[in-house]
């Protein structure tokens, strides 16, 4: 049975023809164990669970979600990392150079579609790819120490609860608090989960925009979370800690493209956080980092070496 291996990123798809032979002889739990068994994962440091997105912009398609942004951010920490997601293959992966990559075959990946305005964004969201289920990760990176479930179209939400035997599990649940209406607009939602998935969790990342701007949720959500930052765009984040609460307030930077920073957020959080074990030392590194990549388009953002090191110092 034919690898496939997608540029720099190692990523296997099934044809279909394949997924019907093997489906007439095995369980699909079996199935899944012999596919992920024919392939050479090796261990990551950071797991990203989630959709890639396959974004529609003026300039033409592109790849984004919480997976990419995250994913390469983690590399760019000098992490190991591995990316567990459904793909439609619309866009070669060839950012995501030295990032293995778990890919579930898709007729269409998830496509947003995002316009901005002087009073927000404007988002829809025109195909959704299948959802994520644990067989679908490979053992091996099922210890990660630091495992991100990044949804973006409520997938992967059994995953929470699913045992993962990470030092740090990682929630961004923006995927789970939108819905989309006949006409394919995304709107906010409630999350009926979240009393269950939030106790679970090492700590939580989200944006004031990703709950519609409900304080009383937010509220809610830090009584029921260990650790929990809320990013508010250029004003910077806020953590919640304890029964404490600490803002940080991010550098003035020239926007150009805001997508993504909240995602390059969550992964330095994540990463400062499992390093410190010291929430207001990831949250003022992860507010410093993130602003970079709003003076730069699309996975541009991804921070640079340089400026890494000078967030490392600033936060000392």
């Amino acid at each position: 049975m034919p690898l496939r291996w997608n540029g720099g990123a190692s990523c296997l798809y099934q044809s279909k023809l394949e997924n019907r032979f093997l489906s007439l002889f095995f369980s699909p739990s079996e199935y899944n164990l012999i596919m992920l068994s024919l392939v050479p994962y090796e261990a990551v440091d950071y797991l990203v669970i989630g959709h890639l997105a396959h974004d529609l912009t003026p300039q033409g398609s592109r790849l984004g979600g919480t997976a990419s942004y995250s994913a390469l951010t983690a590399r760019a920490l000098g992490l190991r990392v591995g990316v567990v997601t459904s793909w439609g293959n619309e866009i070669p992966l060839d950012s995501l150079n030295g990032i293995q990559v778990r890919g579930i075959e898709a007729e269409h990946s998830t496509t947003f579609e995002n316009i901005y305005t002087l009073s927000g964004r404007i988002q829809h969201l025109h195909h959704v790819a299948p959802d994520l289920k644990l067989e679908d990760i490979p053992p091996v990176w099922r210890r990660a120490p630091i495992v991100h479930i990044g949804p973006i179209a409520q997938e992967a939400k059994s995953l929470v609860s699913a045992g993962l035997s990470s030092s740090l599990l990682g929630l961004t649940p923006q995927g789970w608090l939108r819905t989309w209406d006949g006409n394919h607009r995304v709107h906010p939602c409630g999350w009926p989960e979240s009393a269950e998935a939030l106790p679970l969790a090492g700590a939580v990342v989200l944006s004031v925009e990703d709950v519609g701007g409900d304080e009383e949720q937010i509220e809610t959500m830090a009584v029921n979370c260990r650790v929990l930052a809320v990013t508010e765009g250029p004003s910077g984040a806020r953590v919640y800690w304890h029964g404490d609460l600490r803002r940080f307030h991010a550098p003035k930077m020239d926007e150009v493209d805001a997508t993504g920073a909240g995602d390059i957020f969550a992964a330095a959080f994540f990463w400062r956080l499992h390093i410190t074990r010291d929430p207001w030392a990831a949250g003022r590194f992860a507010t410093h980092l993130a602003s970079y990549s709003v003076a730069r388009r699309g996975l541009e953002g991804i921070p640079t070496q340089q400026e890494i090191r000078n967030c490392l110092v600033e936060v000392l």
